[in-house]
């Protein structure tokens, strides 16, 4: 036998009992791991399903939820909106009531005014009542805005307009109601007819009580001095700056009006400083010039081996002093300044002829390097 060829040992018993103990014990191990396997699936599976069931219930519970939320959110908006109509239908009311009243109230007046007299006034003069904010009612009428007077309109239509109930009538009962619709109608004509006559006769009246006030007016104005016209117009007379008691009428034009009112305390605190200032200066000019008194016999600013000056001269001989001294003083600036000049023109020169060495010195050592390098 060689050593390539393998050993089968087909017929060698031990050899088969090994062959077939391995295979036991293998296929024993791989019974563990399947079921060891299979444990371990069943557990996952056990908790994929549990997190799914976990999931689904949340699911559920979340749509609960926001059908909930919807619901009452739903209920919330139908609750504003329901709250929101009946707040208009009660302000709705309260102006048809308002406007029932103010009918009635028209009404009653109207008859009143057709039962009495018809020799008295007109009109009545009736006390302003203020409303909300301190406004009358006509200013309350005229910051009214467009829809709320067309919802006043429709509201007062709404109760003086009755609505024909005619379902089911028959030919007769038409006929006494279409009797009195037109009786109803000759009736607001009438009253129509009544108030324009009536508003004339106001308008008339309105301007006869004009006409007699601009008249009290023209005689009051003609007992002050003024023109007929004066108090008539729409703004006041102007303002008489002449005495009531000077019996003269007061010419003067605007501009000198006008003037009577300008300058003031500035103008008369000018005036008192210059006057002032004018008295100090001719105080000062007219004073009495004392003469210095003399020092060991000698007046100062005297010099040694002078003779005496009389006494008128002194004055002059001092401003003559002063002028001297003036032009000395002057000479000594322009001196001083001619010297500074002639000081700045050196330096300049001595800087010029050291700048001058300094290009000397420099040009001859490049020559010097030139010839090194060379």
């Amino acid at each position: 036998m060689s050593d390539d060829e393998e050993y089968t040992g087909e017929g060698d018993p031990e050899f088969i009992k090994r062959q077939d103990q391995k295979r036991s014990d293998l296929d024993d191990q791989l019974k563990e791991y399947i079921t060891e396997w299979r444990k371990q699936r069943s557990k996952e599976e056990d908790e994929l399903k549990k997190l799914k069931e976990k999931q689904a219930k949340r699911k559920v519970t979340r749509a609960e939820e926001e059908q909930k939320m919807a619901q009452r959110k739903k209920e919330e908006e139908e609750r504003r909106v329901r709250e929101a109509e009946e707040k208009k239908q009660r302000e709705i009311e309260e102006k048809r009531m308002r406007l029932e009243e103010a009918e009635k109230k028209r009404q009653a007046m109207l008859q009143a005014m057709k039962d009495k007299d018809k020799k008295g006034p007109n009109f009545t003069i009736a006390k302003k009542d203020a409303g909300v904010l301190g406004l009358s009612s006509a200013a309350m009428e005229r910051n009214k805005t467009k829809e709320q007077l067309e919802e006043e309109k429709k509201i007062s239509l709404s109760f003086r307009i009755k609505p024909l109930a005619i379902e089911g009538f028959g030919e007769a009962k038409l006929r006494e109601k279409a009797q009195e619709l037109w009786e109803l109608i000759v009736k607001l004509e009438t009253e129509k007819y009544d108030l324009e006559e009536r508003q004339k006769r106001q308008d008339y009246d309105l301007k006869e009580l004009k006409e007699r006030q601009k008249q009290q007016l023209r005689h009051k104005a003609l007992k002050k001095g003024l023109d007929p016209e004066a108090l008539t117009g729409k703004y006041p007379p102007k303002i008489q700056v002449a005495s009531k008691y000077e019996r003269r009428v007061d010419t003067r034009s605007y501009d000198d009006k006008k003037k009577l009112f300008e300058g003031g305390y500035n103008t008369v605190y000018a005036e008192t400083l210059e006057k002032t200032w004018q008295e100090r200066q001719e105080r000062f000019t007219q004073r009495t010039k004392s003469k210095l008194p003399k020092w060991f016999g000698e007046r100062p600013g005297k010099k040694a081996g002078e003779p005496e000056t009389p006494e008128g001269e002194e004055d002059a001989k001092a401003d003559e002093d002063i002028v001297e001294d003036d032009e000395e003083v002057e000479e000594e600036v322009v001196e001083e300044e001619d010297e500074e000049a002639e000081e700045d023109e050196e330096e300049e020169e001595e800087e010029e002829e050291e700048v001058e060495e300094e290009e000397e010195e420099e040009e001859e050592e490049e020559e010097e390097e030139e010839e090194e390098e060379e």
